[in-house]
């Protein structure tokens, strides 16, 4: 909490200790943390708070990424067992909707499943909102399937492009391989507003100048894509591997050929970690309003969830990320190094893995 005014930190030394917590209300309006005014004060007359209650006050607002969403969920459910008198909310819109709620100042803190771009950097700018960025885990953009579908064995990186991508893609699925069925492909896609969409645009279509078909069904609700494909034996969709773990019982999910080896891996935590799962594992990020850090129950929310990131991540079926990758995070948040480091000075995005970009030497902390 190195750069936090000394009065921020002085509410943070008075508000979190004692950590552990109790059954108590919450204060859903709550702007700014402060000791709770319906406790008696600490005189003479008045004995303090029992032990082990919390007395941290405050609201904490969270958008953006549905794939983020439930690492931040696990998160939150068991910092208010601990301070059960902030209200923390945390919202699923799309990475993109997210993005524009924070550089809005509507949101404290957006979850992401990409970094984030160029003009929504420049937003903040432009609006007074500066950011520490924090990698949170690895993911795995999972390709999955009906149950009954017996002909897709596996799926190349240019099958996937004839399926998702141009303006004359793929209708039916014997136009991918004419062994497979002369039956119309139904596929159902994360809304345009997610990280995810974009992140699938990237990889498939942007080196090619080339857009993501139109003709999709599209909800940035990932468990209506689940009934989707779930619900029709010739259908295809994406997500993060979370929503997969938690529906393998109706989903099947689909290998992926590695372009460079050439061998088809399946989005397991090794496969996504060692990066095999290749060109579909990917990290996921929170976004913080430093301004918002001067809030004791923000900064409390922030150290407690990189704290705890890794275990939530496996608890909800992500993949945790090298503990050097943490390490600096959490460097760059006691330091409140303010920038991103996947945007290069041009605004244009950098490429590479997660321990290759999250270095000094590529933070921009201005577009300007």
């Amino acid at each position: 909490m190195k750069n936090l005014s000394w009065i921020a930190s002085i509410a943070i030394l008075a508000a979190v200790f004692p950590l552990s917590g109790c059954n108590s209300s919450t204060s859903p309006d709550a702007t700014t943390a402060t000791i709770d005014s319906s406790e008696p004060a600490m005189t003479e007359d008045a004995p303090a708070a029992p032990a082990g209650e919390s007395n941290l006050v405050g609201t904490i607002k969270i958008d953006g990424s549905s794939t983020v969403q439930p690492i931040s969920d696990a998160v939150r459910e068991t910092f208010i067992k601990m301070h059960p008198k902030v209200d923390v909310t945390v919202s699923g819109n799309g990475t993109g909707n997210g993005f524009k709620s924070f550089y809005d100042k509507g949101a404290d803190i957006a979850d992401a499943s990409r970094p984030i771009k160029s003009g929504e950097f420049e937003k903040c700018e432009a609006n007074g909102v500066n950011f520490v960025e924090l990698p949170v885990a690895y993911d795995g953009l999972t390709f999955v399937v009906n149950p009954e579908n017996d002909w897709v064995k596996e799926l190349t990186v240019d099958q996937l492009k004839k399926i998702f991508v141009g303006d004359n893609p793929a209708k039916k699925w014997s136009d991918v391989d004419a062994s497979w069925p002369n039956e119309p492909i139904n596929i159902f896609s994360p809304g345009t507003g997610s990280g995810t969409y974009d992140y699938t645009h990237e990889v498939l279509a942007k080196s090619d100048d080339k857009e993501l078909r139109d003709d999709m069904n599209l909800n940035e609700d990932d468990n209506i894509l689940v009934q989707g494909v779930a619900g029709n034996k010739y259908s295809i969709g994406f997500f993060g591997v979370a929503y997969y773990a938690e529906n393998q019982d109706k989903l099947r999910a689909v290998p992926i050929v590695n372009p460079d080896d050439k061998t088809a891996y399946e989005p397991t935590v090794d496969n996504i970690a060692s990066g095999k799962y290749a060109p579909f594992s990917r990290p996921l990020f929170i976004y913080i309003n430093t301004e918002s850090l001067n809030r004791a129950e923000v900064q409390t929310f922030v150290e407690y969830y990189l704290e705890n990131t890794s275990e939530a991540s496996e608890k909800v079926g992500y993949v945790r990320l090298p503990e050097a990758v943490i390490s600096k995070a959490q460097q760059n948040l006691d330091a409140l190094v303010t920038g991103t480091h996947f945007t290069d000075k041009s605004g244009e995005t950098r490429s590479g893995s997660l321990t290759e970009l999250f270095v000094d030497e590529n933070l921009v902390k201005s577009l300007k």
